[in-house]
């Protein structure tokens, strides 16, 4: 696996057959660890230990519709109400974060409509936050803590 530059985390890998797995402490199994899937273990780790987000208002591939097409997006933090909070894109280190990944993301939150999009390859990290009706995005230097979200 390539180095990453989220903080490490204690993880727990197994081998199953041909497959490397890693531990999913959201969805409580195993899954295959691909390079996409080692940065989202490595989002959510952070998210939880470094900012304050609950492991329970986290939803991993929460499904969704778009243009009457099935979509399922990587992670999404909500609030105690299940509003979401943050919409998280990952994709493997390999995959550069261009335009055409923070269309993906603004195009998957015109449905969800998170206050704060979180774009990510493990090295590179974009956090935004989107406002709905002047339709512009600010640049943030860092991803929010819980704390400050919610009230």
């Amino acid at each position: 696996m390539q180095a990453l530059n989220l903080p490490p985390f204690d993880y727990k890998l197994t081998q199953s057959g041909e497959n490397l797995l890693i531990w999913d402490v959201l969805r409580r199994r195993h899954v295959v660890l691909t390079p996409e899937e080692w940065v989202r273990q490595h989002v959510v780790h952070y998210l939880i230990g470094h900012r304050g987000y609950p492991k329970g208002l986290l939803s991993l591939e929460r499904g969704h519709t778009y243009n009457q097409r099935r979509k399922r997006t990587d992670l999404v933090a909500l609030d105690a109400t299940g509003r979401p909070l943050l919409l998280v894109e990952c994709k493997a280190p390999s995959v550069p974060i261009t335009a055409a990944v923070a269309h993906q993301a603004a195009t998957y939150n015109q449905t969800i409509g998170a206050p704060l999009l979180l774009l990510t390859n493990g090295l590179q990290h974009f956090c935004w936050q989107v406002d709905p009706i002047s339709r512009t995005n600010t640049q943030l230097a860092e991803v929010p803590a819980y704390s400050g979200l919610v009230q």
